[in-house]
């Protein structure tokens, strides 16, 4: 998700079980100017009622949590795999740490005024978006390195069973990559794949 907060056409989902909390947290949304806001109201089946909404962004906002809700909420949080701004009462430093663990990118203790809202949602999906920017290079990273792995184990298998030098190894993969148009690590894996089995 690369919308900006300022696109007024997302969908923001606020889960509150109070009306009156989620008031406030409605009134600051629709003076910035956002008209899609989805209030969600029962706790229960959570994940399932937000997977039906598809919000760009979950407010949720809760008055005195207690330690199992807030574990069912960071559970969703992980899943849903939006910027997920929190607003409670009352925290320890155990749940800050478990909230920014469960991917939470807004964790806000008493501050729920609407002034504030559009402010800190500014922040929730800025930041989520950075952290997703960087697991997605992370993945890219590991990717690369499991592809250089495969490569290196092929060009040995084919060093061994053929009786040629590495670089020659290298260039019968990228030659069979080429003609099949497809990724060396892919011929690579096809290649450590049968030579394993020859044994």
């Amino acid at each position: 998700m690369e919308r900006a907060l300022s696109d007024l056409s997302l969908t923001i989902a606020i889960v509150d079980e109070s009306r009156s909390r989620a008031a406030i947290i409605e009134d600051g949304l629709r003076e910035a100017g956002y008209t899609r806001i989805v209030h969600i109201e029962e706790m229960t089946n959570l994940l399932a009622r937000l997977y039906a909404t598809d919000p760009d962004v979950v407010v949720i906002d809760l008055e005195n949590p207690s330690r199992d809700v807030l574990e069912q909420l960071f559970q969703v949080s992980k899943l849903v795999k939006r910027p997920v701004a929190m607003f409670v009462d009352q925290s320890d430093t155990g749940m800050i740490t478990k909230a920014i663990d469960a991917g939470v990118s807004a964790y806000v203790v008493d501050g729920l005024k609407k002034e504030r809202v559009k402010s800190i949602l500014d922040m929730c999906v800025a930041r989520f978006q950075a952290y997703a920017r960087l697991q997605n290079e992370l993945d890219q990273a590991k990717s690369a390195l499991e592809e250089r792995k495969v490569v290196e184990r092929a060009k040995g298998l084919l060093m061994k069973h053929k009786g040629i030098a590495e670089e020659e190894a290298y260039v019968l993969l990228r030659r069979r990559a080429m003609n099949e148009k497809k990724k060396i690590a892919e011929i690579a894996q096809a290649v450590v794949t049968g030579l394993e089995i020859l044994g």
